[in-house]
């Protein structure tokens, strides 16, 4: 070992230098690292929705939007939740055991798809190409439709049908049921769109 001594100044120099440096790794590391954070928007689109229904009556429907995506809050009068077991024979996937943990929670897993028999919560796009089907919720003979539809939904790009618990008929393009997003009640007359956990 040298036993040079080092000038003062130098020294000073040096760490400095170093210090300066440090600060300048810090300030570019930053905005590289937080790139990897979600952005505002990005955090907001993928938020829970919560939603009054306390004034939708029986066949009216809400559409609010959660992720981007349409998701349709209907409720169903009496004769529409009655009519819906008579269905099966028709329906491509009567009790959604196909991708049940991808398309339907497991809360959702039953004939009418749903919490509460009387209100339907579902995503409205179309499982085959991503459109978004319309609304055929009277009952009888219309255009695109068989003469006995009870009601449901009609995709008008490839005509794929849905029932009022948005499962799809057999033989249409469209591969699966409605997606049903994960949502809980808050309380009797409230809804959350987006998380289903307490």
């Amino acid at each position: 070992m040298s036993d040079t001594p080092i000038d003062p100044s130098k020294r000073t120099w040096i760490i400095t230098s170093a210090c300066a440096g440090a600060v300048g790794g810090v300030a570019t590391a930053v905005p590289f690292v937080s790139t990897f954070q979600p952005s505002e928007k990005a955090k907001a689109a993928g938020a829970a929705v919560e939603v009054d229904i306390a004034a939708l009556q029986p066949g009216e429907k809400v559409t609010v939007e959660w992720r981007g995506k349409p998701v349709w809050i209907i409720k169903r009068s009496p004769e529409q939740v009655a009519e819906l077991p008579s269905l099966d024979g028709q329906l491509a996937d009567p009790k959604s055991e196909r991708k049940p943990s991808e398309l339907t929670p497991e809360y959702a897993r039953n004939e009418h798809r749903s919490i509460k028999p009387e209100i339907m919560v579902a995503v409205g796009i179309c499982t085959h190409l991503g459109c978004s089907p319309v609304d055929k919720l009277q009952p009888g003979p219309q255009p695109s439709l068989p003469d006995d539809w009870k009601g449901g939904f009609l995709c008008p790009c490839h005509g794929s049908t849905f029932d009022m618990a948005g499962r799809v008929f057999k033989n249409k393009p469209a591969p699966d049921n409605l997606e049903v997003p994960p949502h809980m009640y808050l309380s009797e007359t409230k809804l959350l769109i987006g998380e289903d956990k307490a």
